[in-house]
């Protein structure tokens, strides 16, 4: 992680305290979240962390500025020395409770009529200043009453910024407007103060459309639920206090609140806030229903899945949150660049007011107020907080739309990859194969076999084990009893019916327990030639049957292949499947290169290899592709609503089965880019040309407060153009 203890920080942080750093930290160690209305940016982190850092018993502090909230690791039982020490800093701490962590507290609000007089009385500080031509007691007393109305804030931050030796933007604005009055510009001073706070004010309201984020995702989940009663009653009750197997009904146009499986009812259901499809899902007895969805036709009775707290949409909200708490790249650049400018500039601005008055005979008036226009300039607000309210815009946009990005690093590395691997079933087919093709090659008890086949593949939830227990189970003969039951991964499964062991798997398999004939081979071809899987029943030491399967490309695959190439990412097909159907697959949906026949650690070995070819992305479905994805630079979860670990595995979740979404994921991680440049460009070019002006006595405060609260207003604005994305 990159150095976190810049003079004016903003956005979110999880990091390690610099030195010291308590070693204590471990079994006895406990977390404390501590809410924080007053910790907005850009200068309060800074404060904090000069206060609690050296505290011994504090092992590590995590800011969430965003939420206004702070975890700390501690030793036992110091919450209250933690919210002593904090008192001081009049950032009104306290103990967090629940909803503190799922709604960040509201800003203290600002009174705009006391600042409309401040803004009054300073324009009439400049009017009168004017018309008689310098300062009067009138002009001294409106420029007093200004900067008293508009700017006591600003001073009581300062004081304790300086009192804890911050040099945080409040205490070089106090500075700078104190000089101001010393040497005579009464109604500069006034009016800069004035100005500064009403950028802040403006700067906080922006900064709010960041923050409501997560609010709009907390909203989607209605707080109640209709719940059938034990009495055979329906009624409206808290849905956080609704337990699993609860029977809910949700009515036509209200809003699901909590995930379930349908048992009545016919209804289409609009998934978009949660999976971002555009079109309406239509749903039955047996779908799966998540809360934040709308049911847009008929009533449904479900059977609750999975209470609040493990909802899908809370697992969203809970990687949001997370993701804006982990740090990108550039923030982390910046942040380190940040610690250094503001005291550079501060030394800069000191030997502006010494040396030329001292050494080369320049009035002291004149280089005062040229280092009092640096002091203004000297806070890198603007640079600090182009980054994170970038970021959070872009992770709430692909948020909106269904692609769940678990931090601003894979937001930014998204731009870079080069090669993407694809698993193949569920990703670029349908995942629901059928049976095609079936044989008897051993023995004459067809009926037989088949109920061996059935039972097996009844225990299974693989894809092709499901749809050879689909088109088995239609005769309708009952299962036997299968023990030992086994999962043999990339080869098929295992069990033992009535004393006897037998196995239901691919070609690979039958290979391995010796029991492939030339004759089986040359059939086997022709089917995989085919573009078709093939499973067999095998016993000790003989093929009994053969069933080959086929499963459909979805429509969307070529599309998304080809909107990857038009980006300049390359792709490998990784499936367990045999080479021919791999090779057919491929062909078919225009994919680059395809590998078959791969156990879990072949894909692992696939995407190791892609590694000096640059950035590498694998798509799979979070679980038995776990190895390869936490391999890949980043890891793509497909349907993660339907998996219940694909959220917590992968690094960005697409909360359906579109992979058209990586494309878009690549293309907004490229605007975020672009953006994050012109911000730091624009904060960095800016401060140029003014730090010019200050030096060649150009420059007024004025302009200084114009140029420091502009530039923070542009980046925040052109930051939040990502939320439209």
């Amino acid at each position: 992680m990159g150095k976190q203890d810049s003079t004016c920080g903003c956005g979110s942080s999880t990091e390690p305290l610099q030195q010291p750093l308590d070693s204590g930290a471990g079994k006895d160690s406990e977390s404390s979240l501590f809410s924080i209305t007053k910790m907005d940016c850009p200068t309060e982190e800074g404060l904090i962390r000069a206060k609690l850092t050296p505290l011994e018993g504090i092992y590590s502090l995590d800011f969430n500025l965003v939420q206004r909230i702070l975890r700390v690791g501690h030793a036992p039982g110091m919450q209250q020395q933690i919210l002593d020490i904090l008192a001081p800093l009049d950032l009104d701490a306290r103990v967090a409770s629940p909803s503190d962590t799922e709604n960040a507290p509201p800003a203290t609000k600002a009174n705009w009529w006391l600042l409309g007089a401040a803004g009054l009385a300073a324009l009439a500080s400049e009017v009168v200043f004017w018309l008689q031509g310098g300062n009067s007691w009138l002009v001294m007393l409106l420029a007093l009453a200004a900067i008293a109305g508009g700017g006591l804030s600003t001073y009581k931050k300062g004081w304790i910024a300086l009192k804890n030796r911050n040099l945080n933007m409040n205490a070089l604005m106090s500075i700078a407007v104190t000089g101001a009055l010393l040497i005579g510009h009464w109604p500069e001073a006034a009016m800069v103060m004035v100005l500064f706070t009403l950028a802040e004010l403006i700067e906080a309201k922006s900064l709010d459309r960041a923050r409501n984020a997560i609010r709009e995702l907390m909203d989607l989940a209605p707080e109640t639920a209709t719940v059938l009663q034990s009495d055979g009653q329906w009624r409206e009750v808290n849905a956080k206090t609704v337990s699993l197997g609860a029977k809910v009904r949700v009515r036509p146009g209200e809003r699901i609140a909590l995930d379930g499986e349908v048992i009545k009812g016919n209804s289409a259901v609009n998934q978009a806030p949660i999976t971002g499809e555009s079109l309406p899902v239509d749903k039955e007895a047996g779908d799966s229903l998540f809360a934040g969805s709308i049911n847009e036709s008929g009533a449904l009775e479900y059977r609750v899945t999975a209470v609040a707290s493990d909802a899908v949409l809370a697992r969203i909200i809970h990687a949001v949150e997370e993701a804006q708490g982990s740090r990108a790249p550039t923030q982390r650049f910046v942040d380190q660049f940040a610690h250094w400018y503001t005291p550079l500039v501060f030394v800069v601005a000191l030997a502006t007011a010494l040396i030329p008055p001292l050494f080369f005979s320049g009035a002291w008036m004149e280089w005062i107020y040229r280092a009092l226009v640096l002091l203004v300039i000297a806070c890198p607000c603007a640079l600090v907080i182009a980054t994170p309210v970038t970021i959070v815009s872009g992770l709430a946009a692909a948020t909106r739309h269904g692609t769940l990005i678990k931090g601003g690093a894979y937001l930014e590395e998204g731009r870079r990859l080069r090669w993407l691997a694809l698993d193949k079933t569920g990703t670029i087919t349908h995942g629901a194969p059928q049976v095609t093709d079936f044989a008897l090659i051993t023995g004459t008890d067809e009926a037989r076999v088949k109920r061996l086949a059935a039972s097996l593949a009844h225990r299974s939830d693989h894809p092709v084990s499901k749809a050879v227990a689909d088109f088995l189970n239609a005769s309708g003969a009952p299962l036997l009893e299968v023990e030992a039951f086994e999962a043999l991964a990339g080869r098929g499964i295992r069990g033992e019916i009535e004393g006897t062991g037998y196995y239901l798997g691919n070609h690979r398999l039958v290979e391995e327990l010796r029991v492939c004939s030339e004759e089986l081979e040359d059939r086997l071809s022709k089917l995989e030639y085919q573009g078709k899987t093939v499973v067999m029943l095998v016993d000790a030491n003989r093929v009994l049957a053969l069933f080959a399967v086929a499963d459909t490309v979805k429509e969307s695959s070529r599309k998304a292949i080809d909107e990857l190439h038009q980006l300049g990412v390359k792709t490998l097909m990784l499936t367990g499947d045999n080479q021919h159907t791999a090779d057919a697959i491929a062909k078919e949906v225009g994919i680059d290169r395809a590998m078959g026949n791969l156990l879990p650690e072949d894909k692992l070995r696939e995407v190791d290899s892609l590694a000096g070819h640059g950035r590498v992305g694998m798509v799979g479905d979070g679980i038995n592709d776990a190895p390869a994805l936490a391999r890949a630079d980043i890891g793509f979860a497909m349907g993660a609503t339907g998996t219940d670990t694909a959220i917590e595995t992968a690094d960005v979740a697409l909360m359906d089965d579109n992979l058209g979404k990586i494309a878009s994921f690549i293309r907004l991680s490229r605007t975020t880019a672009h953006i994050l440049w012109q911000n730091i460009i624009l904060a960095l070019g800016i401060k140029a040309i003014f730090l010019a002006l200050a030096f060649a006595g150009e420059a007024t405060m004025w302009m200084a407060v114009f140029a420091d609260m502009g530039t923070s207003l542009l980046v925040v604005f052109n930051g939040l153009r990502l939320m439209r994305k």
